[in-house]
């Protein structure tokens, strides 16, 4: 239930809360006011005369003034440069189309001196125009002719070369020309400093010379490789120390494409030399590329410092470990970029920066998570493959581990595999064990940002500092009240992201140290391909192994780490494979699922956390159920003459609840024999007599567990559910067609029972009390009713029904009242249908859609009414007993 609390003490505390808002409201209100003043640029001296009031401009900061927004800024005139633009964009286009026309259509037209004196004119007069504007004030004309004038210098050198050079090599006139127009435009972009496009420009242009040379002399590949690396370098040092962020971004973009370029051309060249000699060509190219983005990530920002050194790395593991990988057969290749990337965790005695040395260790973890990717699908088919020998269980014991997968992955060429996971688990436990030097070594990558000192010229532009965020300035707005928490801005450090902490991070690397190692050991098993027994043997073990270290790991319950979790995980895992693989042979799936079954009940006995106690016992009854049910084919019984035998766990189930009664592991160790009785019924469904047994003796281990009191609501109920359902399971087996005759000796006794109950317990439900004995027989006779043509029993049927419900009725007993109602109303029903079907059958056949049509508009629009009407009876049911 809601409380409502009384109305003072609600409006005493919606006063607290209004409060609370007008204050926060003043203080952002203060800090808008601030702002404002800060962004707003001094007002110029006014003229005499002038009078601010008469152009319908209010006072600044008047007495009732509406507040403005969050974030509002106020608009200034608009001058009109956006048409400006546009106007200039469209004269220069249209120059430069006119330029690219004349230059292909009329060129030919024109003598060699015409040529010359318009393409002379033309250019230079275009070049010089920007000048003169520039001084004049009128910037963005000098930009849209120096536009111009960049398109008619591409048009120029496509005229030289077409008229004066026409036989020279296209790609080494190109080379030749992008390199002597890079110069002009960087000379022109420097001695006009105002204008924004020549300098990126030229940064364009300088992409080319290097790599077209190389083409045009049919260099080779790695000769290519150099020349996009070459380009690569030169676009970093203009990124570091060019003029304007246009040049930057530019240099920026283009380094990250031609440097891209460069490694992917080392690379393949490497990763397809015939030996370590022709290895050790591109991996030259490589060690250079990684030395340079080294050095720029030396000198630039954060971001790009952390990509420069993840780049490097990268680079040095591409170039490092394809000498000795071009030596070594496709399955060890993956060994020697893992040694290199492991090696560049030394990176962290090398004295770099922080942001670099980051860098260059993501650059580490991405190659050893690419060489566990290599290896994680060999470990997977070895987890999966057993599942393959459920469709032919007990065939034979195969030759040796890869058959009994039936897998067709060529293991010879994963030899590596198991190493892999092995080395890079033995690091990780390492890192586990000597936790404490791991981190000291490891500190200065935690070390925190430097944050800049406010100094004198940051407070006069407007930045506050600790020094000036006294009470009622507008510095002061930006401090959270005491007690408000961290607001969701942030300044400086107060917003850092948490990290995780040193006991989660050895965590971590102590259950990638255990999941490692149990996929290696599992690995060398196929790889060397053990024997079956071996196999079995030795999976069976790592189970056990696991499970100690789990039950040794969990500790005192109080919480539970990675370590333990990935053993209790692998164990389950491991047990769970190593029982499929066992199926091949009908002795080792004794042993394996017996071991199980004793294993996992040693470590729920031992273990003292709560889950993992838990865990144990239900996979330890599970076992035990896979066992029974060995049983039963090792005597050739059919499924459903099996079904009892199944039921021995669930029984054993029922005797150790009794035994832990409130202990926390008493109800999952329950459920799971539940699960298996579950088993046992669906195997004996395809036999009625078998199914009523089974059924039957399902009834007596409920009974059994309803004995324990905290039990009885509900296998009470379940009990008394199954025995009715043996019941009726039984009379159909034996086509008998009175049942009253065998249920109403049932009923009788159920129902005196009932009353006595409640005589002395008049608070038990009605359900409880008289519902098993009056469904007893009321549910057979209905449905036996439902196939007789005789009108005897549906009559008689009824009229017990009609008895029981006005009994209900009378008494309020839900009970009696739904049952007799449910019996009465089916009864009806299937005496009614016969004329139902000859009415139906006389009626239109577009008389039933209509009708039903009407009813359901009736329905619509007394839908609320129909709605109270069954929350009306829905309260009247649940008040009764």
């Amino acid at each position: 239930m809601e409380h409502v609390p009384p109305p003072a003490e609600e409006l005493a505390r919606l006063d607290r809360e209004l409060a609370e808002l007008d204050a926060r409201r003043a203080q952002l209100l203060t800090r808008r006011a601030w702002l404002l003043a800060a962004l707003r640029p001094p007002a110029p001296a006014a003229a005499p005369g002038w009078n601010p009031s008469a152009w319908g401009a209010p006072p600044p900061g008047r007495p009732g003034a509406p507040a403005q927004p969050w974030g509002y800024v106020p608009k200034q005139p608009s001058a009109p440069r956006s048409a400006q633009n546009v106007l200039l964009t469209l004269g220069g286009l249209l120059l430069a189309v006119a330029a690219v026309a004349f230059t292909l259509v009329s060129w030919g037209s024109m003598g060699i001196g015409g040529r010359s004196a318009v393409l002379a004119a033309v250019t230079l007069g275009a070049l010089t125009a920007p000048a003169v504007l520039l001084r004049r004030g009128l910037t963005a004309t000098a930009e849209a002719l120096a536009a111009l004038a960049l398109v008619l210098t591409l048009l120029d050198v496509y005229a030289v070369h077409a008229v004066a050079a026409p036989d020279t090599d296209g790609l080494g006139f190109t080379a030749v020309a992008a390199a002597v127009l890079a110069v002009l435009w960087t000379t022109y972009g420097l001695a006009l400093g105002k204008l924004r496009l020549p300098l990126p420009a030229a940064v364009v242009l300088a992409q080319w010379p290097l790599l077209f040379w190389a083409w045009a002399a049919d260099a080779p590949a790695v000769v290519v490789g150099w020349a996009l690396l070459a380009t690569a370098v030169l676009d970093g040092v203009i990124a570091l120390r060019g003029k304007g962020p246009g040049v930057r971004v530019t240099a920026c973009v283009g380094g990250s494409a031609m440097g891209f370029s460069a490694l992917m051309v080392g690379l393949a060249l490497s990763t397809t030399a015939s030996g370590p000699l022709g290895a050790a060509v591109p991996g030259a190219l490589l060690l250079a590329a990684a030395a340079a983005a080294l050095a720029g990530a030396w000198r630039a920002p954060k971001g790009f410092a952390r990509t420069g050194g993840a780049v490097a790395g990268l680079a040095a593991v591409a170039a490092v470990g394809g000498v000795p990988a071009a030596a070594l057969s496709d399955g060890w290749r993956t060994l020697a970029y893992l040694l290199c990337g492991l090696a560049l965790a030394g990176v962290v005695r090398a004295g770099l920066p922080r942001d670099a040395m980051r860098g260059v260790l993501a650059a580490s973890g991405a190659v050893v998570a690419g060489a566990l990717m290599w290896a994680l699908p060999p470990l997977a088919a070895v987890l999966l493959g057993p599942v393959t020998l459920l469709s032919d269980v007990w065939a034979g014991s195969p030759d040796g581990f890869r058959s009994a997968l039936g897998s067709t992955l060529p293991w010879s060429e994963l030899a590596a595999a198991p190493v892999v996971l092995a080395l890079v688990a033995g690091l990780l436990g390492s890192a586990y064990r000597w936790w404490p030097s791991v981190e000291r070594i490891a500190a200065p990558l935690g070390a925190p940002e430097e944050t800049p000192k406010p100094d004198a010229a940051s407070n006069a532009a407007g930045t506050p500092d600790a020094a000036s965020t006294a009470p009622g300035t507008p510095e002061a707005a930006w401090t959270a009240p005491p007690g408000a928490g961290a607001p969701w801005y942030t300044v400086g450090g107060a917003g850092a992201r948490r990290r995780p902490s040193g006991a989660a991070l050895r965590g971590a690397a102590g259950a990638g140290a255990l999941a490692l190692g149990w996929g290696a050991l599992l690995l060398a098993g196929v790889v060397l391909d053990l024997p079956y027994a071996v196999a079995v043997a030795g999976g069976t073990a790592l189970v056990g192994g696991l499970l100690a270290l789990a039950v040794r790991s969990a500790g005192n319950g109080r919480g539970a780490s990675a370590v333990p979790v990935t053993a209790l995980v692998g164990a389950v895992s491991g047990a769970v494979s190593v029982g499929l693989l066992s199926l091949a042979s009908e002795g080792a799936s004794y042993a394996v699922f017996g071991a199980l079954a004793v294993l996992f009940a040693g470590a729920a006995v031992r273990v003292g956390a709560e889950v993992p106690r838990a865990v144990f016992a239900v996979a330890s009854v599970v076992w035990g159920t896979v066992l029974t049910g060995f049983a039963g084919r090792s005597l050739d019984l059919d499924p459903h003459e099996a079904a009892p035998l199944v039921l021995v766990v669930p029984a054993l189930t029922v005797l150790l609840g009794a035994r832990l009664r409130r202990n926390p592991v008493a109800l999952p160790v329950e459920l799971a024999g539940a699960l298996g009785a579950l088993v046992a019924v669906g195997l004996a469904v395809s036999d009625a007599p078998f199914l009523a047994l089974v059924l039957a003796l399902c009834g007596v281990l409920a009974a059994g567990a309803a004995v324990r009191p905290e039990r009885r609501p509900v296998a009470g109920s379940l009990a008394a559910a199954l025995f009715v359902l043996a019941t009726w399971v039984r009379l159909a087996a034996s086509d008998v067609s009175f049942p009253e005759a065998y249920t109403l000796p049932v009923t009788v006794p159920a129902l005196v029972v009932g009353v006595a109950r409640r005589r002395r317990d008049p608070e038990a439900s009605s359900w409880t009390a008289y519902g098993p004995g009056l469904a007893a027989t009321l549910l057979p006779s209905l449905a036996v009713a439902w196939t007789d043509t005789d009108w005897l029993r549906p009559l008689l049927l009824g009229v017990a029904a009609l008895v029981i419900t006005l009994l209900g009725a009378r008494h309020r007993l839900q009970a009696l009242l739904v049952l007799g109602g449910v019996v009465l109303a089916l009864d009806g029903l299937h005496e009614l249908a016969p004329y139902v079907a000859q009415v139906a059958g006389a009626l239109p056949r577009w008389l039933p859609p209509a009708l039903a049509g009407l009813l359901l508009l009736a329905v619509g629009a007394t839908y609320e009414q129909r709605l109270r009407d069954a929350r009306r009876l829905k309260d009247a049911l649940g008040r009764m007993r």
